[in-house]
């Protein structure tokens, strides 16, 4: 971490415009493929680069640009490939799609390269590579944005622009989760849909905590304005033991098997409950490895309201606030407070067929605030503050749920106004 001397901070950065974004992408497995294929449907983009351990996913992705009548990109591959290609001239904007482990590095190289990144969550997996990418970003006056999609579920927008009206009253408690089945993916090969080396696996064999905070923590954070007009305090941490795992492996792959022998620090269950300095809370939840229906919570509870997405949107506003607004009123409610993100951007999605409203209003808003010399919608402090909860989750647990320090990454600047 820098002297603050020496730094200076990047909120509400605004660079100058670029017109056409010409864009390089490292990593071409499910991530990466999906994020070439969202791109294409993006105005004012080139994709001018490609970057790929494994030459047959190359292969497939040139191939989709030349089914969308778009030249070949300039193909890297090799195990410095990804470094090549930050270092080459012509591009705007580097995407990383690999593992978890390489993003920071990765990250901090590009910018070090004079180049913007977009990184897919989660942006760094310890406090020390939270800090470097805040200092790379601050010393190179480079874009670093985590790609958190979940910040424009529409839903999670229409609460935001509630919460903002005042409509919900003061906000005081959030929550959020990845709550995912993910568990015949983690024993799946590559080429069966699983992850590249079994890497999510391994983690999951060497840590413990909440690895994967930030589709619940990130509109949590927005609607609680955090490093605008709050930060994030302390946490403590709690985790189940290992079970989910070794049961499915059982059932899967026989008792004596290898993989249900094999051990995890993981629990299956994790809760992580944080304090803000303004006295408001966030509970955040994590479970790959129970037979629970996916759920991302999005609850809000406000002073003269509350809000929650699943297992079904509901909303109850006073003086009414133990009944539930149902059928028309729900509706009216939801369309009457719907986000102009959603209003706009999302109904073009729609009509375009596209199958992800979320990832096009995320794609949109990067691109159009770039072309347009706009601060972007989430910053470098958003991608560290919300990753660092992996470490400081697991050292939690490890110390009996003991209290544990959020850093400041802005260093005190979210005080200024």
């Amino acid at each position: 971490m820098k002297d603050s001397l020496t730094q200076t901070h990047v909120l509400r950065l605004a660079l100058p415009p670029i017109p056409t974004v010409h864009i390089g992408i490292i990593g071409l497995g499910n991530r990466g493929l999906l994020t070439l294929q969202r791109y294409l449907q993006i105005e004012g983009v080139e994709i001018k680069a490609l970057c790929e351990i494994r030459e047959g996913n190359l292969h497939k992705a040139q191939q989709l640009l030349k089914e969308a009548n778009r030249p070949d990109a300039i193909g890297y591959t090799g195990t410095d490939g990804w470094k090549k290609m930050c270092e080459s001239d012509g591009l705007d904007l580097v995407f990383i799609c690999t593992d978890w482990l390489m993003h920071t590095p990765m990250a901090t190289f590009a910018m070090e390269c004079n180049k913007h990144v977009a990184i897919e969550v989660p942006a760094a997996m310890s406090v020390e590579e939270c800090w470097k990418l805040v200092d790379t970003a601050e010393k190179t006056r480079r874009h670093c944005i985590m790609l958190e999609n979940c910040c424009y579920d529409p839903f999670a927008l229409t609460t935001l622009n509630m919460a903002r009206r005042g409509i919900l009253g003061e906000i005081m408690h959030v929550e959020g989760a990845y709550i995912h089945d993910l568990r015949s993916m983690y024993f799946a090969e590559e080429s069966e849909g699983g992850y590249h080396n079994h890497w999510g696996k391994k983690y999951s064999i060497e840590h413990t905590g909440n690895p994967y905070p930030t589709h619940g923590l990130g509109p949590a954070c927005q609607i609680l304005d955090i490093h605008r007009s709050d930060r994030m305090e302390y946490l403590v941490s709690m985790s189940t033991h290992q079970a989910g795992m070794t049961e499915y492996a059982r059932r899967m792959f026989g008792e004596y098997s290898p993989e249900a022998c094999q051990k995890y620090q993981l629990g299956d269950v994790n809760t992580t409950l944080i304090h803000t300095i303004k006295g408001k809370t966030i509970m955040l939840q994590y479970d790959v490895s129970t037979p629970r229906p996916y759920s991302r919570l999005q609850t809000v509870c406000g002073t003269l309201g509350f809000a929650q997405k699943y297992p079904v949107p509901c909303i109850a506003l006073d003086p009414n606030g133990d009944t539930p607004l149902t059928g028309e009123r729900l509706e009216k409610t939801l369309a009457r407070y719907k986000h102009p993100f959603s209003a706009t951007i999302g109904e073009e999605a729609h009509r375009k067929g596209l199958p992800n409203e979320m990832n096009y209003v995320m794609d949109y808003r990067l691109i159009y605030c770039l072309r347009n010399g706009l601060p972007l919608d989430m910053d470098v402090y958003d991608a560290a503050e919300w990753s660092c909860i992996t470490e400081l989750s697991e050292k939690s647990v490890l110390n009996k749920s003991m209290a544990i320090e959020i850093p400041d990454f802005t260093r005190g600047a979210w005080k200024i106004k």
